[in-house]
């Protein structure tokens, strides 16, 4: 992906910051009234209602705290692990002490601040939220926070429910630079923003409205998300069932297995004719291939799709995005994956390790990187479906006792993931009994696309309510209330004096060598 440089990037923010995002209403630089403040009064809005940038109504990225604490006093800590997707809520229960950490490169906000996620993939997930119940009423967090401070015109609460707003997420996306993976929504475009302000007192009404609406909407979600849950458990439990005879045997027995270098725990009992194997004496197990980005351009090489660990996912494979790498003619076809061959994660955050799926051969020439390990059972000595499901089930607390952990990464090792125990049926059962699992699981899908679908309309509707709420057409108007752009001009004229004061403050830089104004200021 083209990088764009600094120049064009700025371009880009502004260009992008002149719309009016997640709303019916465009801002717009031919005729729709911006004034140089950046706040207009929009047709289309209801009266009382103005638009002005985020610039313009809040500090961004302020340089710290109103008040610095003491070296000793307990503040916040929020990393953006604690910050929620999509809820504006942040967990603020980790304390730090200042001194230890005011040295450190981190994020300063205190209550009342809007945290805004900034690099990919948090601010698309919509880590965004409202600092509150801060110690201290202050905070330290992650350098991957835009930090939005009201001046005053807008409620916090207000500004974080806006750019909640999935369309306002998704408004932003081609505005941020950097390389993949580290993509970032610059501050010169949250700043240049356009939103719309109704009266103070309106803003009160639609979050209290919102608050109320969205708790309803919340609970609906989570009790849709437990079913989901307790759906994904009873498909694990069908499959470690089912693959180990019990659904389809009432007898079964202590069937051992040839001692090996891992912690097996204990295997369930196998009904007779059954028997426990290692990976590695039914199936070819090997690594795939580690990328060696000087070498992408040899001519010699070719380029092949891959498969990474975000394609191998536990019992489907995500084919949507599969992206490709140049490598050796041999190295390319001894890599290759055929139908039938079981995909097994190798590392990855702990609940991937074993994870995967059967490949189908859905698309021609595919390899798999270092990170997905591919399992060929030999001859037919047990059907890939049954493998697949065993390493989903019982493969996944297994690898979880047998695989390494370092601070950011869980791993397996190829030795150690060709010890896994399988139960090999006789070849005549397996048919039927994938048949028997196969029911289970179908039924199970019927109901976890009807959840899905269930979570689909979910989001329509937090999406109806917040459009509502940012188009007037949420809670009813009060003449009564003072207009926001009598806010926003009394604010601006109180932030131009507050400027003429503090630059009459400013003393005149002189030269220490010759008193002349403006001397020192010459460059060497």
């Amino acid at each position: 992906m083209r990088r764009t440089t600094g120049r064009t990037h700025h371009r880009r923010s502004r260009q992008g910051a002149e719309r009016v995002t997640g709303t019916a209403v465009e801002a717009n630089n031919g005729g729709g009234g911006n004034s140089a403040s950046g706040v207009t009064d929009t047709p289309g809005l209801p009266n009382g209602w103005a638009i002005a940038t985020i610039g313009e109504l809040c500090d961004v990225n302020p340089r710290g705290f109103a008040e610095e604490p003491n070296d000793d006093d307990l503040i916040s800590q929020v990393p953006m692990a604690s910050v929620e997707a999509e809820t504006g809520r942040m967990d603020p229960s980790t304390l730090v002490r200042y001194g230890e950490f005011k040295r450190k490169s981190l994020t300063r906000f205190q209550e009342n601040d809007v945290l805004f996620a900034k690099i990919t993939p948090c601010m698309e997930n919509g880590k965004i939220a409202q600092a509150r119940g801060l110690t201290g009423g202050r905070a330290l967090g992650s350098t991957e926070f835009h930090v939005l401070r009201s001046r005053g015109a807008l409620l916090p609460e207000y500004l974080t429910l806006y750019l909640l707003q999935r369309s306002v997420r998704k408004a932003a996306e081609p505005y941020m630079s950097g390389a993949v993976g580290q993509r970032r929504v610059p501050r010169l475009y949250l700043e240049g923003l356009h939103i719309p302000v109704p009266p103070l007192a309106e803003q009160r009404r639609i979050v209290a409205r919102l608050d109320e609406q969205l708790a309803h909407v919340e609970a609906g979600e989570a009790s849709v998300r437990t079913a989901l849950n307790k759906c994904e458990s009873f498909v694990e439990q069908i499959l470690a069932l089912g693959t180990s005879g019990a659904l389809s045997h009432t007898d079964r027995f202590f069937t051992g297995i040839s001692p090996a270098d891992s912690d097996d725990g204990k295997l369930p009992d196998l009904p007779a004719g059954w028997t426990w194997r290692r990976l590695g004496e039914i199936a070819a197990v090997v690594g795939g291939i580690t990328k060696d980005s000087k070498k992408q351009g040899d001519p010699d090489y070719v380029e092949v799709p891959y498969l990474r660990v975000a394609n191998v996912q536990r019992g489907r494979l995500m084919l949507d995005r599969v992206e490709t790498i140049r490598v050796p003619p041999a190295k390319a076809e001894s890599l290759r994956l055929v139908s039938g061959d079981v995909l097994l994660n190798e590392g990855g955050d702990r609940d991937k390790l074993g994870r995967g799926w059967v490949w189908e051969g859905q698309i021609d020439d595919c390899i798999h990187q270092n990170h997905v390990f591919r399992a060929r059972v030999i001859g037919d000595v047990l059907s890939p479906l049954l493998l697949a499901w065993h390493a989903n089930s019982f493969g996944k607390s297994w690898c979880d006792r047998n695989g390494k952990q370092t601070v950011n990464l869980a791993s397996i090792s190829l030795r150690k993931i060709k010890l896994l125990p399988v139960p090999v049926p006789p070849r005549d059962e397996q048919d039927n009994l994938v048949q028997l699992i196969e029911n289970y699981v179908e039924q199970a899908e019927v109901f976890r696309q009807t959840a899905k679908a269930s979570l689909a309309q979910v989001a329509d509707l937090r999406a109806a309510l917040l459009h509502a709420a940012f188009t007037g057409t949420l809670v009813p108007q009060d003449p009564t209330d003072e207009p926001a752009s009598v806010l926003l001009d009394r604010l601006r004229a109180q932030r131009s004096a507050a400027s003429t004061r503090s630059t009459r403050r400013r003393a005149p830089r002189t030269s220490k060598s010759t008193g002349n104004p403006g001397q020192g200021e010459l460059p060497l």
